[in-house]
């Protein structure tokens, strides 16, 4: 059965779900071209292990928590995600609205992760920007030509990592911050049932 190209990008968003930084003001430190292209090589392999491990959901939940807490700055992309509403939440909001956002990402998207399994992503390129890397891969689905997917790495933050996932012109990082605001707007901005309602969904 061949996989459409909205169940590729439900995938992808899922990775990129692990990234979800704003777009960084400054120029990157001392990143290099192979320490970018080795951050997604083995960001992506972690993740296709899981994939293709066998695991339960449940376990495969788990794991990709732990691989977005690796590679991503979950603090920062929770505050990124929440928009202007992030500025008049308490500390004790923004605490319980990050690990609830933490524990979404890694449901919803894990749960697209068993379609597909047997796929493989390899780096092929990567090139300077001036926030960093885009670094290039190439995603083969079994029964499916391969298709290019980027990524923009940067240590602009002082730590080396992943904040965008760029399909075919589209940035995942953008539709993922629309979805939060969304759904923020649906409970008529009240950041305390967005919080419930995340530690429930996905």
């Amino acid at each position: 059965m061949r996989i459409s190209f909205r169940d590729r990008r439900a995938l992808l968003s899922s990775i990129a779900a692990f990234a979800l930084t704003p777009l960084l003001p400054r120029a990157a430190f001392a990143l290099t071209k192979s320490e970018a292209e080795s951050l997604i090589s083995q960001l992506s392999k972690e993740i296709f292990t899981v994939i293709n491990s066998g695991k339960s959901e449940r376990s495969m939940y788990r794991d990709f928590e732990k691989i977005f807490i690796r590679y991503a700055d979950v603090p920062v992309i929770a505050r990124s995600s929440l928009g202007v509403a992030r500025r008049t939440a308490t500390p004790a909001q923004m605490r319980s609205y990050t690990s609830a956002f933490q524990g979404y990402v890694s449901r919803k998207y894990g749960k697209r992760f068993r379609e597909f399994i047997g796929a493989t992503i390899d780096v092929t390129r990567a090139r300077k920007t001036k926030r960093g890397y885009l670094v290039t891969t190439k995603v083969t689905f079994v029964g499916d030509p391969p298709f290019i997917v980027e990524w923009q790495v940067s240590d602009a933050s002082g730590k080396k990592k992943m904040f965008d996932l760029i399909i075919e012109g589209i940035s995942m990082l953008t539709l993922e911050r629309q979805e939060i605001g969304n759904m923020l707007d649906r409970r008529g901005g009240d950041l305390n049932k967005l919080i419930s309602h995340l530690k429930k969904a996905g």
